[in-house]
C-alpha cells in the first residue's frame, strides 16, 4: 500500500474542514453585512422625527452591501479553491507549504475596511 499524502483520507478531510471554514467566514461576512445595512434603516427611522439631525445611513447601506458581496466572493473563491486542491491531491501535484493567497488577500482587504471604518468613525463623531 502506498503511503503518500494523496492516498491518506485525512488529507482530504483536512481540505474539507478548510473549505467549511471558508464557507463559515463567507457566511459571517454576509451576516455582518446584512446587519450593517439594516442598521442604516434603523437609524433612518429613529431620525425621522428629529429634523435637526441628518441621518447618514447611506454609508451603512453601502458598507453592508459591500460586506455581503465580499462574503459571496469568499464563498465562490472557497468552492473554486476546494476543487483545485482536491484535483491537485488526486493527481499528486499538490505542493505543501504554500501560503494561502486567498486568506492573505481577505486579511488585507478587511484590514483596509477596518482602517476606513476607524477613520470614518473618527471624523463623523
Amino acid at each position: 500500500m502506498e503511503n503518500s499524502a494523496e492516498s491518506d483520507p485525512r488529507v482530504y478531510f483536512a481540505a474539507e474542514r478548510t473549505f467549511l471554514a471558508w464557507i463559515r467566514t463567507g457566511l459571517g461576512l454576509m451576516g455582518v453585512g446584512f446587519a450593517v445595512a439594516r442598521f442604516g434603516l434603523f437609524l433612518r427611522q429613529i431620525h425621522e422625527g428629529q429634523s435637526n439631525i441628518a441621518p447618514t445611513t447611506g454609508i451603512s447601506v453601502w458598507s453592508g452591501v459591500a460586506l455581503v458581496m465580499l462574503g459571496v466572493v469568499v464563498n465562490l473563491s472557497a468552492i473554486y479553491r476546494h476543487f483545485q486542491i482536491v484535483r491537485q491531491l488526486s493527481s499528486g501535484t499538490w505542493i505543501p507549504g504554500r501560503v494561502s493567497k486567498d486568506a492573505v488577500i481577505l486579511a488585507i482587504l478587511l484590514a483596509c475596511v477596518g482602517i476606513g471604518m476607524a477613520l470614518y468613525l473618527t471624523l463623523v463623531h
